[in-house]
């Protein structure tokens, strides 16, 4: 290869590499693109690297195809002496052109076509479209779209909203400047749509990125309605995503404001233990293990847990029998109810469903030493009432001191 004389305009004034991609700046220069866009994002001043002369801003790089052939064919022509093969490269996406296509989104005629084109650009190009603003766009169209009643193009904005999201302020503030966006993703999920488990399945899993970007006093207004909205997905169960996406979205928005109490009065108890007793996998039973104790911090949730007549025996059942996670809400529920809701009958039916018993075994078994201590303060909470019960090895309340 050190034999081969390379043609001094075949080499990139930056790399001083063959280029594989030459571009020309509006300055006349030609440069490898992947040399000459690092350049631009990174420099103080946006100047050509070789004239000194500031390129305008958004100014296009324009490819140079006469002489990247020349490259490639005289990259084949050199291929034994060592040189490699100068690769055809992918057309790229010029900011002009898609700045053009977004505004198509506001004309009614042309807006599906430009979803095709904006799905189709965002396989390759999700994070050069979100600094476009594509991100927002597509929340400023479903918006209208709910606003208007129409479904058509949900579906390809979902996904190319799904697919340029990025955890970036300029989503953030999209996000909390149009906060109807919430109403309209819950607007999908009672929609007569067609393909509905993809539309509502994506839905669910764009609303879940919107709440984590949400801010507090957002969070802390949203309705009943959409607690409700979020309880109907969890028992339709019509993909696995969406019942993920909704207990995560639960679980981060009862932490703001009254939402604990509005997930509670939405029946939230209830559909959660029956949920669990249908066995779903793993990771949602430590989702549905882990909404449940935050909603049993508070009486409401506490007493509509009880209500149920299968939530003790539930919750013990799974106790050493799931995952290390389960197991510290499972007794973290227990410790809930038998300190803030230990009444004669609770305490009793946690004896007869094996509550008790699991708590003992807890104590025997490889758990944390922070697990093993709370078990033990359930226990020695309501000694007097469970150490003289045969339901349990008296053993494993006496060896250790009070």
């Amino acid at each position: 290869m050190d034999e081969i004389e390379i043609p001094q305009y075949f080499i990139c004034p930056i790399s001083l590499q063959i280029m594989k991609d030459p571009v020309t700046a509006v300055t006349g220069i030609t440069y490898d693109r992947e040399s000459i866009e690092q350049w631009l994002k990174t420099a103080k001043d946006t100047i050509c690297p070789v004239t000194k002369q500031v390129l305008p801003s958004g100014s296009c790089l324009t490819p140079n195809h006469t002489l990247r052939r020349l490259i490639q064919a005289w990259s084949t022509e050199n291929a034994s002496g060592g040189i490699d093969r100068v690769p055809t490269p992918k057309s790229p996406l010029c900011k002009s052109r898609l700045l053009k296509v977004i505004r198509e989104l506001e004309v009614p005629g042309l807006y599906v076509n430009a979803l095709k084109k904006l799905q189709v650009l965002a396989k390759d190009n999700s994070k050069f479209m979100e600094e476009a603003g594509v991100p927002k766009a597509m929340v400023l169209l479903l918006i209208r779209c709910c606003n208007q009643s129409k479904t058509i193009g949900v579906e390809q904005a979902l996904r190319i909203l799904y697919l340029t999201w990025t955890p970036s302020g300029e989503i953030k503030a999209a996000v909390n400047e149009n906060h109807r966006i919430i109403d309209c993703l819950t607007w999908i999920q009672g929609c007569d749509i067609a393909n509905p488990v993809v539309v509502k399945t994506l839905a669910m899993q764009v609303l879940k990125r919107v709440i984590e970007a949400a801010n507090t006093r957002l969070l802390e207004k949203l309705k009943p309605e959409f607690m409700e909205e979020m309880l109907r997905v969890l028992k339709l169960k019509f993909s696995q995503q969406a019942t993920k996406s909704a207990l995560q979205i639960l679980i981060q928005v009862c932490l703001w404001g009254r939402n604990r109490s509005k997930i509670v009065q939405a029946n939230a108890m209830f559909e959660l233990v029956e949920l669990e007793l249908e066995k779903p996998e793993k990771n949602i039973t430590e989702l549905i293990f882990n909404l449940l104790a935050h909603l049993c911090s508070c009486a409401d949730g506490r007493a509509e847990f009880l209500s149920h007549a299968g939530s003790i025996a539930m919750v013990a059942k799974r106790i050493l029998r799931v995952s290390p996670a389960t197991d510290d809400q499972a007794v973290h529920i227990l410790s809930l109810i038998s300190k803030n809701a230990a009444t004669k009958e609770v305490l009793s039916e946690m004896l007869r469903v094996g509550a008790v018993t699991k708590l003992c075994m807890v104590i025997q078994a490889d758990c944390s030493t922070y697990l093993k201590q709370k078990a033990r303060e359930v226990l020695r909470l309501h000694s007097n009432l469970w150490n003289n019960s045969p339901c349990i090895a008296v053993y494993l309340l006496t060896r250790y001191q009070r």
